[in-house]
């Protein structure tokens, strides 16, 4: 409640900024998160992440000549494709804006650039969807992201479990795309290294029992259980119920099941479990930090990439001189990667006068950023192991 009420301020904020600087106009962005559903508890921090950026090109007088950045809230809810789209569909339709910044997750994420993106023409750049299939997805140009697909992660993941001795190990998913995409690279990436997965299961979000989805999972064995799910409803459900029957005490977390919802709940009950989660050690990522610190609100999960896929939105607006999606659009490899002057957390006034005047970017950002060919990013990964209740880095992989 208090990180929920600390990013409603920060828009709050944003949005007293934009009222103040209307002569100049104004640019709306449409901000499509999860703000309920089995990923909600990563929303807050994501939003307030993302709405810092605004901020600080907004205060900074340097956007297009003046304009402020109005940004407008929508739930993707994660999951419901339907309710993701009808959101979107508002913010096109109704609200006007010039591009997305989302969603949270990779369905969601799919339904929109398919169902609304792509037939308004509207720009879209995703802090966290990964699922592979959204590499070879129709897009017109339009979609990109800050985190890398789970093509690279199912292979840092198995890379994990050999060198942990996991010789053998169950493996549950989220039935979507996030899921089954995650889950299969998983298992081909584990099985090539000498991996043997006992039994690859789906699971449905939003249940209240999971003993025969773990039961399951338990007769067919293994030295541990991945869990591709979400923190908030269906992962902590198995992992729950793993625990209550004994079937299993450790467990592999993906990035979607990494977050204070868990650790808190679970606590030490879960010491010995590790995972992944894409991050950097740069210095953007300990600037970025201090930053979101001194707003008011921790640097969750996915947060420092919804800084960047704010980051990114607007200068490539200020590069192609122009906030429509069709101008911007071509931009935005041009100010993610080299040549030009790197830009850092807190230094998009700098990087906005730079292309103001006709010069080059690098925007780093606070993870590293580096855009592949098509849209996606490389990135690199946290590994992290739970310890005394909570997640220690152990280190970083690429």
């Amino acid at each position: 409640m208090k990180k929920m009420l600390l990013a409603t301020a920060v828009s709050s904020a944003i949005l007293a900024t934009s009222a103040f600087a209307h002569d100049h106009g104004s640019v709306k962005i449409g901000l499509l998160l999860g703000f309920t559903g089995p990923a909600e508890s990563l929303a807050p921090a994501m939003a307030a992440g993302a709405e810092l950026a605004f901020k600080e090109a907004t205060d900074s007088g340097k956007f297009l000549d003046g304009k402020a950045i109005e940004v407008i809230r929508a739930d993707s809810t994660c999951v419901d494709a339907s309710a993701a789209t009808a959101a979107a569909e508002r913010l096109a339709t109704s609200d006007k804006v010039a591009s997305f910044v989302g969603a949270l997750c990779s369905g969601a994420t799919g339904a929109i650039l398919q169902g609304v993106a792509r037939t308004n023409g509207l720009m879209m750049i995703s802090p966290s969807a990964t699922s592979p299939a959204l590499t070879t997805a129709e897009d017109d140009d339009l979609f990109f992201r800050v985190s890398p697909s789970d093509a690279r992660q199912g292979e840092i993941i198995a890379q994990m479990l050999i060198e942990q001795d996991i010789k053998s190990a169950a493996l549950t998913y989220t039935n979507n795309d996030y899921g089954k995409g995650l889950a299969d690279s998983i298992q081909t990436s584990y099985e090539g290294l000498g991996g043997k997965i006992t039994l690859a299961a789906a699971h449905e979000d939003g249940k209240g029992d999971y003993n025969a989805e773990v039961g399951a999972l338990s007769s067919a064995g293994g030295d541990m259980l991945v869990v591709v799910g979400y923190l908030d409803q269906g992962g902590k459900g198995i992992i729950q119920s793993s625990l209550d029957t004994g079937a299993f005490d450790q467990f592999f977390l993906p990035d979607a099941m990494i977050g204070e919802s868990i650790f808190g709940h679970f606590g030490a009950d879960i010491d010995g479990s590790i995972g992944s989660i894409p991050g950097t050690d740069s210095d953007g990522a300990a600037t970025y930090s201090e930053l979101a610190t001194a707003a008011g609100f921790e640097a969750g999960p996915y947060s420092g990439e919804s800084y960047d896929a704010a980051a990114l939105t607007l200068l490539a607006m200020q590069a192609a001189g122009s906030s429509a999606s069709a101008d911007a659009k071509a931009k935005v490899f041009d100010v993610a990667n080299a040549p030009g002057e790197k830009i850092y957390p807190g230094e998009l006034a700098k990087g906005l006068e730079i292309l103001a005047s006709g010069g080059e970017i690098d925007y780093v950002g606070a993870t590293s950023v580096e855009l592949i060919g098509p849209g996606e990013a490389a990135g690199s990964y946290r590994e992290i192991v739970v310890e005394g209740g909570t997640d220690k880095t152990v280190k970083f992989r690429q």
